[in-house]
């Protein structure tokens, strides 16, 4: 893990990465542990932390989204554990207690919530102005009580957020028991840092559920991130002999796992935290009432930045709109349905054959090809992920047709352990068959660039430096009924192209702003150049994790999103002039929806047309269907 370390002194996700405030964080946290001999790497990382620091206490990565100041908590709780004073850590203090999740409107998507979890409680959100989640709410609490503000308001309406969320059966998510009335599942992760959070300070039934949750989980995982987290934990709650006996075993696993040469920095730096023989997660209780850390909270930033600000804004708007109306349609927006009856048959030679009438408009010959597949969680038992077979036969095509580079990449929102998925899903072993990278978009570089959608009322999106960087952006996602956006297809996929570090896990700020309208939004600023869905078998029901498989035997191609996804959409049976998302890309010129101005190759959709069973409640999220004309 040191020699990892990058010359400012930091770490980052990677190697060879920028520093980030977390992995920097985690590294530092595994060396105090042993802080005789790593004392200048310790106070490097200290200094290159520094370097992060924002004038009012907070840290964040120099140059990301500026309301992305969740690593401040991180910060702190590291500053604290390795012995820094009370006037050196006051303004980082000052600046956590002064960031507040904001309340949650009663709409029609919170409606099984209501019943569900308390939204008026007020926790830590990823980015400022957004709404509380489970991780960034347990660092809070965490590093406020390593500061000695047990007591503080803030602190004990956190810890009652938390276990609010948590699970009677054990566990915790990122934040909700229940989406639309189908109940969500306990995650590791998150799970782990409510348990460090509430350690020691309450005494509730749902604590002893996530702790056996926590000890069920790891017995069975393989999952790195996953086994970490809960050894830390646990390791924090081991009043019990089972939990007590199971530690020596967790051990074994994390160090077996993070033996793995291809071990990212950062997942390095937690299994070193995971094993270390003393923990510096553990903190010592109490509060300190007459401590000079009782500051008084920062004040957040000003909404809208002033007046300026506004006329800046309204500006952007009118320039982007102008620009919209020029904004040239695709090349062309033709679609070519090929069939497949299996992932067995020969995939590489049908994309080839569907390639053939779209290489004039998009040749690959020495392009660097980015491939932005959909994988969002793994699960054996579910059809979720774009299957790694299709990617095989994509990558296939790429090489044959002379591409320069080709890079595989992902941001999922809801798992943090990308290399987990890669590996479990088949996906890893198709890459390294091919000596194709593949890269984490969640902690890959943000770039600041222009919202030419502005549906969000966004003026600006963070986006993934290596996305932007690429030649030709291949969409690849799965043919998937959605329980909010409809489908879930080539536009919907970009959701992965923003960075987790500049929106958080999961990204929700991006639902809340509106789904179809963030789609459009991310597709008007960088839209895919080549579609490829992958309908071999697809989902239906409650996508885009708990649906049933579906075959429809299909692969379906384009240069169009639009054409491509309103056709996708043709061959599950929902009218894509009822999917917010397309009508509204239409309208902003991403692409064509009608279906008389779609050239079809190939089969003709009414051959390979299905009947997909649509989500639950999902007629309040699609628009009216179209009037009839005489």
């Amino acid at each position: 893990m040191v020699a990892a370390v990058n010359p400012d002194g930091g770490w980052g996700y990677t190697a060879g990465t920028a520093s980030h405030p977390e992995p920097t964080c985690l590294a530092l946290l595994a060396l105090s542990t042993a802080r005789e001999p790593f004392a200048q790497p310790i106070a490097n990382g200290l200094a290159a932390l520094e370097r992060h620091r924002q004038p009012d206490g907070g840290y964040q990565l120099a140059g990301a989204r500026p309301e992305a100041g969740w690593p401040t908590a991180i910060t702190l709780f590291t500053q604290l554990a390795l012995g820094a004073g009370p006037e050196q850590v006051k303004p980082t203090v000052a600046r956590v207690l002064g960031t507040e999740s904001r309340a949650v409107e009663a709409v029609p998507e919170t409606a099984d919530m209501e019943n569900d979890i308390d939204l008026s409680l007020v926790g830590w959100p990823w980015a400022a102005t957004n709404f509380g989640w489970v991780e960034p709410t347990a660092w809070a609490c965490l590093a406020l009580r390593a500061a000695g503000l047990e007591l503080h308001p803030r602190v004990q309406q956190g810890l009652k957020l938390l276990l609010d969320r948590a699970f009677d059966s054990g566990g915790v998510n990122y934040g909700n028991r229940v989406v639309l009335g189908t109940a969500t599942e306990p995650i590791p992760g998150p799970t782990a840092l409510m348990l460090l959070a509430v350690q020691g300070a309450v005494a509730h039934p749902r604590v002893d559920a996530a702790v056996g949750y926590l000890r069920v989980h790891a017995a069975k995982s393989n999952d790195l991130d996953h086994l970490a987290w809960a050894r830390i934990a646990l390791g924090v709650h081991d009043a019990d002999t089972a939990t007590r006996e199971l530690l020596p075993e967790l051990d074994k696993k994390v160090a077996a796992l993070a033996a793995d040469p291809t071990i990212t920095v950062h997942r390095l730096a937690l299994a070193a935290l995971a094993v270390a023989g003393t923990n510096p997660m553990r903190l010592r209780y109490g509060a300190h009432p007459a401590s000079p850390l009782d500051a008084t909270a920062a004040a957040p930033p000003a909404a809208g930045g002033g007046l300026l600000a506004k006329v800046a804004t309204k500006f952007r708007g009118a320039m982007v709109a102008g620009l919209g109306a020029l904004k040239p349609l695709p090349p062309t927006s033709a679609v070519h349905i090929a069939r497949a009856a299996s992932y067995d048959e020969p995939l590489a030679e049908v994309l080839a054959a569907q390639f053939a009438h779209f290489r004039p408009h998009l040749p690959l010959a020495g392009k660097r090809v980015v491939l932005k597949p959909n994988l969002v969680e793994y699960r054996a038992d579910r059809v979720i992920n774009t299957d790694p077979r299709v990617v095989d036969a994509v990558i296939t095509l790429c090489k044959q047709e002379g591409a320069a580079e080709i890079i595989v990449a992902e941001g999922p929102g809801h798992w943090r352990n990308v290399e987990f998925l890669v590996r479990e899903s088949g996906l890893g072993a198709v890459l390294d068959r091919h000596g194709v990278r593949f890269l984490d978009i969640n902690h890959d570089e943000p770039v600041k660039v222009l919202n030419l959608g502005r549906l969000t009322k966004l003026d600006h999106l963070y986006m993934s430096r290596t996305v932007l960087g690429a030649d030709v952006l291949v969409s690849l996602p799965k043919l998937k009924m959605h329980h909010w956006a409809g489908v879930t297809l080539s536009l919907k996929n970009l959701f992965g192209t923003l960075p987790g570090i500049c929106y958080g896990w999961p990204k929700n700020e991006l639902h809340w702003r509106g789904i179809p309208q963030s789609i459009v939004d991310i597709s008007c600023t960088h839209p895919a150049h080549l579609s490829i869905i992958d309908g071999i078998v697809g989902m239906e029901g409650d996508g885009p994790l708990h649906g049933t498989a579906k075959h429809a035997g299909v692969l379906v191609m384009g240069l169009d999103p639009v054409a491509v996804d309103a056709t996708g959409a043709r061959i599950m049976g929902l009218p894509p002039e009822r999917v917010p998302t397309l009508v509204y890309a239409a309208a902003k010129r991403v692409g064509r929806i009608a279906e008389a101005e779609i050239p079809q190759f190939g089969e003709p959709i009414a051959a390979v047309a299905q009947t997909f069973a649509l989500p639950p409640k999902i007629d309040r999220e699609l628009l009216p269907p179209p009037k009839q004309t005489a």
